[in-house]
């Protein structure tokens, strides 16, 4: 074998080797729920094997109500986040640009932010119903704001040696938007957007809770009015796998878009 092939194995090797090292933490936590559920220190009511739930699990994924229940959530969820993340982008465009909009706009943000918006959960009942319109609304709602906090970071945070270069090379405003200020800005706006992203789907499992009706939320709510321990459990593993999904898949997109940061660099090389 190859100098350069040797190494690009012991490469594939060596990640392989991180990827197995990172899963032993939760194959350890599925083999103890396993075990103590089996143990008798419990009821299969309280507590039911994991290997049950995996069946169960299965079993909707045969029927195709696991993929009807997902796919509702991951739409919801996805929305509200696409539509949080234009408009908290624009809004901190606007905030760092304009001295209105931020005079009108910062004291909102500073006391929204830390406010639980799932508090306004029953006025959105009120004015949208029970139907996918307010499950959306709550997560544009909650999670526009980590955008928008973000984007006025990353902006504020870009060096005046830039802007100044930029302008003194003849650019207009336009051009030191989009070609200064937001790729400057873009890691601390994907920062943002990877905060958003798990809040929009802990909103729309929540929001579906409350509201009933198809989702991962709301099944789950169904098994616990029938006593159905086992599908409880099964949507609790289900979302988590979908959460690590969607959080995985933004990280990954990040380092595609920042390829040219230093960070990305560095990951890397580790």
């Amino acid at each position: 074998m190859t100098e350069p092939g040797r190494k690009s194995t012991v490469a594939v090797l060596s990640r392989l080797a991180w990827s197995l090292a990172h899963a032993l933490p939760i194959v350890a936590l599925l083999g103890a729920w396993e075990a103590f559920a089996r143990s008798g220190a419990v009821t299969a009511f309280m507590l039911p094997p994991f290997s049950d739930v995996l069946e169960r699990i299965f079993a909707e994924m045969s029927s195709g109500e696991l993929f009807v229940d997902a796919g509702l959530t991951l739409y919801r969820a996805l929305t509200g986040f696409v539509i949080a993340s234009f408009a908290g982008i624009v809004l901190g465009l606007l905030m760092s640009r304009s001295v209105g909009v931020r005079w009108l706009f910062d004291p909102i943000i500073s006391v929204g932010f830390p406010m639980p918006k799932i508090a306004f959960l029953p006025i959105v009942v009120l004015w949208f119903g029970f139907y996918d319109l307010s499950k959306i609304s709550m997560v544009v709602f909650d999670a526009v704001f980590p955008v928008v906090t973000a984007t006025l970071a990353g902006i504020e945070g870009v060096e005046r040696e830039l802007l100044w270069s930029a302008r003194n090379m003849g650019a207009k405003e336009r051009d030191i938007l989009w070609q200064v200020l937001l790729p400057a800005a873009s890691p601390q706006i994907l920062t943002g957007l990877q905060v958003a992203l798990p809040i929009a789907l802990i909103v729309t499992v929540v929001a579906e809770m409350a509201m009933g009706g198809y989702g991962l939320g709301g099944a789950m709510m169904n098994a616990s009015r029938f006593a159905d321990s086992p599908g409880v459990f099964a949507g609790i593993v289900e979302i988590a796998v979908l959460g690590y999904a969607l959080v995985k898949g933004l990280a990954l997109l990040r380092r595609r878009l920042l390829t040219w940061h230093p960070e990305t660099s560095e990951l890397t090389t580790v």
